[in-house]
């Protein structure tokens, strides 16, 4: 299932990416530093919500208090519990 997240405190503004089952694919960044989301996009491609969670939970971005790879990881859990209650 498609899902679409609208980030909060980071540079991108949204993240797109589709749910199959645990399994997240073609995720897309709006916004943001390019290259490198570019690159978080192909590594986490058929990660599942938890390796997601794990790896970018609580990462943050200069004096902020959260990032784009912290964000990403709060989208996969909140669109894997809402598909699954």
């Amino acid at each position: 299932m498609k899902h679409t997240y609208k980030t909060k405190g980071t540079c991108s503004s949204s993240i797109s990416f589709d749910l199959e089952g645990n399994v997240v694919k073609n995720i897309s960044f709006t916004g943001g530093c390019n290259g490198n989301l570019k690159g978080i996009s192909v590594i986490v491609d058929g990660m599942t919500v938890d390796e997601i969670s794990d790896k970018f939970k609580g990462i943050k971005c200069g004096f902020k208090s959260t990032s784009c790879p912290d964000q990403l990881a709060k989208a996969v859990v909140e669109a894997y519990e809402s598909e699954n209650g």
